[in-house]
């Protein structure tokens, strides 16, 4: 099977995901993955690996972990997701994402293996796309002899794909409301789900939680003898001593009594508690044997890239892509409204998923826009435009609706003063889809 085959064949498995009940069946179970890696020979064994979970910051910590450890002289892998423009950005080795042809060979070796073993009567049905794709990480660090994996949670955690590793350290970040059909309708519940991906005696990072949320996790570390660490603490002290851009963490627990000087390059203070959870985490992989030193810790964090997360696209009128999708997420995005647009024009380019608490996220943004235009990313999950509008606008001060989210850019570039600010927000697949128009766009203006 060649690479477009196999990525066609993966979005058909994918299309569960438009269905909320049958995704329900499919994705809380892990039986699926754990008959895969069985025939594939436990590759998920082959290297030591950190696991995150959480509600927001999870895909940033993990980056910050891996720029961390590639910088320490490690050979990394990255398994994240979702991805933004192409499914190989969810599978990287020393920030490299797979190739297309080791994307197909992998893929084509996996759906042999599953024909066989559902032939056999050992998988009751076909895996899921997320299933197929966590598989082939594994596969592919362990054909890669990767040293240090690196896994981000892609839904929940107790009965997510990943949590078959067996992992050195775990990381939970912020704990918020999302996914509630399928992680459940309070706090604790959630936290319940994320709790799941802790491991017997190995240590969890823990960053800042609401009570019920910490109270979930906490329990649960105690039960199964997980020392935690925990970072709240240090993220207030880096807040309260920020100075020109620079953040110095001094918690002794943290940096074995020395002090850290830390400045991400990924903007947004809420980066500061991610970059933090993933300084904890080297320092637990250093008690653990691995050569991790100080300077690695901080030139990994000061060269992290993670797109799609307030990435600037550019200046006059500034553009700025962030995938906040939860109301966690968007009460970082208004904070960051506050500390660095007070007195400028906002415009707001937003579409959103139809499983999605639009209107609470709406409320936390829409104030601080002058304009908001309404748009769609290209999903069967997306809510429509107008019925976005409908929905959301009583938060916004003057709006427009425009399903075509390309349309909607060039609107935006077209009636902006280079003052102003356009934020891209609400989805990830909305900012995947104009993140690849505006190279487009770019490509054609630089003919």
């Amino acid at each position: 099977m060649n690479y477009h085959a196999a990525v066609r064949f993966l979005l058909t498995l994918g299309k569960e995901l438009a269905a909320p009940t049958q995704a329900a069946a499919a994705k809380f179970d892990l039986e699926n993955i754990a008959v895969l890696s069985e025939r594939l020979g436990r590759p998920d064994r082959a290297y030591a690996s950190a696991h995150i979970a959480g509600t927001n910051g999870k895909g940033s910590t993990a980056a910050f972990l891996e720029s961390i450890l590639r910088r320490a002289g490690f050979r990394t892998g990255l398994y994240t997701s979702p991805h933004l423009e192409r499914m190989n950005e969810r599978i990287r080795i020393n920030g490299e994402e797979i190739s297309d042809e080791s994307f197909a060979a992998i893929f084509t070796r996996l759906q042999a293996l599953i024909e066989e073993l559902l032939a056999a009567h050992k998988l009751r049905a076909h895996p899921t796309y997320f299933e197929c794709v966590t598989a082939m990480a594994f596969e592919y660090f362990a054909r890669e002899r990767v040293e240090l994996g690196v896994f981000e949670v892609g839904l929940g955690g107790r009965l997510d794909a990943t949590n078959i590793l067996s992992p050195v350290v775990t990381v939970v970040t912020r704990i918020d409301f999302d996914h509630e059909n399928f992680l459940g309708h309070s706090l604790k519940e959630i936290a319940g789900e994320k709790a799941g991906i802790l491991k017997p005696g190995v240590p969890v990072i823990l960053a800042e939680q609401h009570p019920e949320a910490a109270e979930v996790i906490l329990a649960r570390a105690k039960q199964l003898g997980c020392p935690v660490i925990e970072t709240a603490q240090a993220y207030r002290i880096v807040q309260e001593t920020s100075q020109n851009g620079f953040f110095r963490a001094l918690v002794n627990e943290l940096a074995s009594g020395d002090p850290f000087e830390i400045a991400p390059s990924l903007p947004g203070r809420f980066q500061l508690q991610n970059a933090i959870n993933a300084l904890a985490a080297s320092r637990q992989l250093a008690r653990h044997g691995f050569r991790i030193s100080p300077r690695d810790i901080t030139e990994g964090i000061a060269k992290t890239v993670w797109p799609g997360r307030l990435e600037k696209l550019q200046s006059s009128p500034d553009i700025y892509l962030d995938g906040a999708h939860n109301p966690g997420a968007a009460r970082e995005l208004a904070q960051f409204f506050e500390q660095n647009f007070a007195g400028r024009k906002i415009w707001l380019i937003y579409g959103a998923l139809r499983d999605k608490a639009v209107d609470e996220v709406a409320g936390q943004l829409f104030p601080h826009a002058a304009e908001v235009i309404f748009t769609e990313p290209r999903t069967s999950r997306a809510v429509s435009a107008p019925r976005l509008a409908e929905i959301t606008s009583h938060h916004a001060s003057s709006f427009t609706v425009i399903s075509s989210a390309e349309q909607a850019l060039d609107q935006a570039l077209a009636e902006a003063a280079p003052g102003d600010a356009i934020f891209i927000t609400g989805s990830l697949y909305l900012v995947g889809q104009l993140r690849h128009y505006w190279k487009q766009r770019e490509q054609v203006a630089a003919r």
